[in-house]
């Protein structure tokens, strides 16, 4: 299904500079609520087919065509393959929009939609200030060349639930001989409102999740020609995966939360007993996502932006040496510093007109360094842990199949 201009009768897509449905042919713009696609209420019960119905093909089918649908394009005819549960794309003979009407329509028919109000353009400028702020990413990749940019409405569920847990938590205070595991009993409760849940199987949570936050009182009735010009997915989750995604990112939020609470080093949660309550207003939504892909070294990697917002989520290849001379030149620089920080209250502490007072400050003192020294290396080690993961994410071959298979 296309939406057609009501001056000139080509294709509208939605653009998000304008915020409006645009006319690439003549230039008029239109409110998503002033049109309507002509062939919607002949079109909307038609379903899509598989290859088998379409071709007449026996057994089972080849690996490359897992999973694969084939919809008419309303405009010219043409046979358009989708994915899974692809519920716009755009047609590779003619380049008109297509609603997947079936996926949208009826008892699947998305409550709310979050409308693109970022420009393909300013999501790959966000993505180049965000390299180009960081010391340790390579030339090559700063001046990177976009070799796909697609904006896809990605479905969620957006929950309003009660979480509650009692938890013990194991934490350490105190340093060598007078070290000791302390253990500390909390229980709390809190309420999600407006809480997103990724509802698109294919797409990793934890890339999902890291798009956040949106604002969801910007959320507009849905329309389906705010799809048009745009690729999307219908919700291809059970309640019960809404269900399990939603307790996994309450327990980490709450004990997170709660770790913060207790005193003492490496706090652990022990023991912990959690009950989840999901209230029955829950709504279904399409939210804006940029994906874009280019190529390093031989590797795919994609990056996205929040479609609303324009945060950047990635993580990119790093020039190792160049980070680790810098570690190791300022490993050097404290390390010589603390040198003569020690001997100073080292001989302090065993000189003979020194009082007690002063030998305890000065053994404050050198557990006090100790402990910084410990914390910044410790505090540096979660970091490029954590770098490390979101690159992993970016590479992602899952990230990049979902981007891969819509039309060219």
């Amino acid at each position: 299904m296309a939406t057609l201009c009501k001056s000139c009768g080509h294709p509208l897509i939605y653009d998000p500079g304008v915020k409006k449905m645009l006319c690439t042919t003549c230039g008029s713009t239109f409110a998503a609520e002033e049109v309507e696609s002509e062939a919607k209420k002949y079109r909307e019960d038609e379903t899509v087919k598989t290859r088998a119905e379409i071709f007449g093909e026996d057994g089972e089918p080849e690996e490359e065509f897992l999973e694969n649908y084939v919809y008419t394009c309303s405009e010219c005819g043409g046979e358009i393959v989708i994915h899974g549960s692809e519920a716009s794309t755009t047609c590779v003979f003619c380049g008109n929009p297509n609603v997947v009407f079936s996926r949208v329509a009826k008892d699947k028919r998305p409550d709310y939609i979050v409308p693109f109000s970022v420009t393909k353009e300013q999501a790959v400028q966000a993505i180049r200030d965000k390299v180009a702020q960081s010391l340790f990413v390579p030339k090559q990749i700063k001046n990177f060349t976009a070799e796909s940019v697609r904006g896809i409405y990605v479905p969620f569920w957006i929950v309003e639930a009660e979480y509650e847990e009692s938890c013990l938590i194991s934490s350490t205070v105190g340093h060598g001989e007078d070290a000791e595991t302390i253990r500390t009993g909390k229980r709390g409760w809190f309420h999600m409102t407006n809480f997103p849940v990724d509802a698109c199987a294919i797409l990793s949570n934890e890339s999902s999740a890291r798009l956040e936050p949106y604002n969801l009182k910007a959320m507009k009735p849905f329309d389906e020609d705010y799809l048009l010009g745009f690729y999307s997915n219908a919700s291809d989750i059970t309640y019960d995966e809404m269900w399990e995604v939603t307790e996994k990112r309450a327990q980490e939020i709450f004990e997170e939360d709660v770790k913060k609470s207790v005193s003492g080093r490496s706090p652990k949660i022990e023991t912990e007993s959690h009950v989840l309550s999901i209230l029955d207003n829950y709504k279904y939504a399409m939210l804006p996502v940029w994906f874009v892909t280019f190529t390093y070294q031989g590797e795919h990697h994609t990056v996205l932006v929040n479609g609303q917002t324009r945060k950047v989520v990635c993580g990119l290849p790093w020039r190792k040496p160049l980070f680790w001379a810098i570690t190791i030149g300022i490993g050097a620089i404290l390390s010589f510093l603390s040198f003569f920080v020690f001997l100073v209250l080292f001989s302090s502490l065993f000189s003979f007109d020194s009082s007690s007072s002063d030998n305890e400050s000065s053994v404050k003192m050198i557990l006090l360094i100790i402990g910084g020294i410990i914390a910044i290396f410790t505090s540096g080690a979660v970091k490029i842990s954590n770098v490390l993961h979101q690159i992993e994410l970016t590479r992602s071959s899952q990230t990049f199949n979902f981007v891969k298979k819509r039309q060219e």
